[in-house]
């Protein structure tokens, strides 16, 4: 039973890291209830732990917990007698038996309320709703990467560097501010759009970022989380085909993604750049990627910071090499970058960038100086390129220190593990 009650659990939490968004933001379509779709998906993930483990999982993961979490919907609207009007236009589409059953009905997989392929799909419209003017910017990235991305309170509090608690305060801040503010779980209109657009950008950037390298457990690319957040920029572009910073984001995730292949060994170890097998990068994604930039870029109205990062990762994409990379056009973008979206991350890979270009002499200057500034303090990532230069220079032994404090600071067991190889390899 232990087994079976484990199976069950990776099944359910499977589905849930894939389907989450689009069950959230089906249920919030039917409810009009933002708080009240989480809740009930929550409840519906537990009986599903209960009811796997007894009887497996179902032929329909997803319309089986879509299916109860409507069910459970139903019930407290029922509970509800002011909204017998409500619970009558739920209850329509499940059936009278499903309706009136204790029994677990599986919907047909056709059935789903979702088309991964519409532009007004739920996931985009949840995502809006979750960027709505009325929350405070950290709300509107921190509920939309729970209720959309799907991550876990742990996952977006690495993500920004804040305490968990903190990211906990803000969702639920988040929740109760668009219930008082009666937010209509809807896609916007088109006056509105661009003011959420922001937004939701940031949003897509850092759910494909934590996908793209995650910030902790076994796995170097969460590739759930990072075609997840291709697929909602593709609708993105698609809904708003005038807004070149969307472009410029879909751009820079194809370009990114486009070396996923070669990013881990056969065991899952991290690969580094120079040590990559570009045969092995995706050909198509790169076009894709170039395409999109293009689009941006042909709207004439100047890149913007996901555009420029985009053309950072163009740059790469056309290397045969490390390199024969164009190292003197990316410091150039970084530059520009840092201009448009200052941040200490910018500044430490245009340090980067500087010591391929000439050196790692004046690239440590660069990063001594964010070190003084005490600014990226908490990253392992700073340290990360600090041994790396040192280690350029010769300084082995401050080298090899930097290489295994970043190690120890680092959540993701992969990276830890290439952290401390490097460590090791300097003696």
């Amino acid at each position: 039973m232990r087994q079976v009650s484990e199976a069950a659990r990776r099944a359910v939490e499977a589905v849930w890291r894939i389907e989450a968004p689009r069950i959230v933001g089906a249920l919030a379509r039917y409810t009009g209830d933002f708080a009240l779709a989480e809740d009930v998906a929550q409840e519906a993930l537990a009986e599903a732990l209960v009811t796997w483990t007894r009887e497996g999982a179902p032929a329909s993961p997803a319309g089986w917990l879509l299916s109860t979490a409507r069910r459970r919907a139903i019930d407290g609207f029922r509970r509800r007698t002011a909204l017998d009007k409500r619970y009558a236009m739920l209850a329509g589409p499940l059936g009278e038996g499903q309706a009136s059953s204790g029994a677990t009905t599986v919907p047909p997989e056709d059935d789903l309320p979702w088309d991964p392929d519409r532009v007004d799909d739920d996931v985009l419209a949840l995502m809006f709703t979750a960027c709505h003017p009325v929350l405070s910017p950290e709300s509107r990235v921190a509920l939309t990467l729970r209720a959309v991305g799907g991550l876990t309170s742990e996952e977006i509090a690495r993500a920004f560097l804040v305490p968990v608690p903190t990211i906990q305060a803000r969702i639920t801040r988040g929740k109760k501010t668009i219930a008082a503010a009666g937010v209509p779980f809807e896609l916007p209109p088109a006056s509105e759009r661009r003011e959420r657009l922001g937004g939701v950008l940031s949003v897509l950037y850092v759910i494909f970022t934590e996908g793209s390298t995650a910030t902790a457990g076994e796995s170097l690319v969460r590739h759930d989380l990072a075609y997840e957040a291709i697929r909602l920029a593709r609708m993105l572009t698609a809904l708003l085909p005038a807004e070149p910073e969307a472009h410029g984001l879909l751009a820079l995730f194809e370009l990114t993604s486009a070396r996923f292949p070669a990013r881990t060994g056969p065991g899952g170890e991290a690969v580094l750049l120079e040590e990559q097998d570009r045969r092995l990068w995706d050909r198509s994604a790169i076009l894709r990627g170039g395409a999109a930039l293009g689009r941006a870029t042909a709207l004439g109205r100047g890149l913007g910071p996901y555009g420029l990062q985009a053309s950072i990762a163009a740059c790469h994409a056309a290397a045969e090499s490390v390199k024969g990379t164009d190292w003197e056009r990316i410091v150039l973008l970084y530059e520009a970058l840092g201009r448009v979206a200052p941040s200490p991350v910018v500044e430490l890979n245009r340090a980067v960038a500087v010591a391929m270009a000439e050196g790692p002499l004046p690239a440590l200057e660069l990063v001594d100086a964010l070190a003084a500034a005490g600014r990226l303090s908490g990253s392992h990532l700073l340290p990360s390129v600090r041994g790396e230069l040192l280690a350029r220079l010769g300084r082995t032994v401050e080298a090899r220190k930097e290489l295994e404090r970043a190690a120890g600071m680092c959540g993701n067991e992969r990276e830890r593990s290439l952290l401390l190889r490097k460590a090791a390899e300097l003696g």
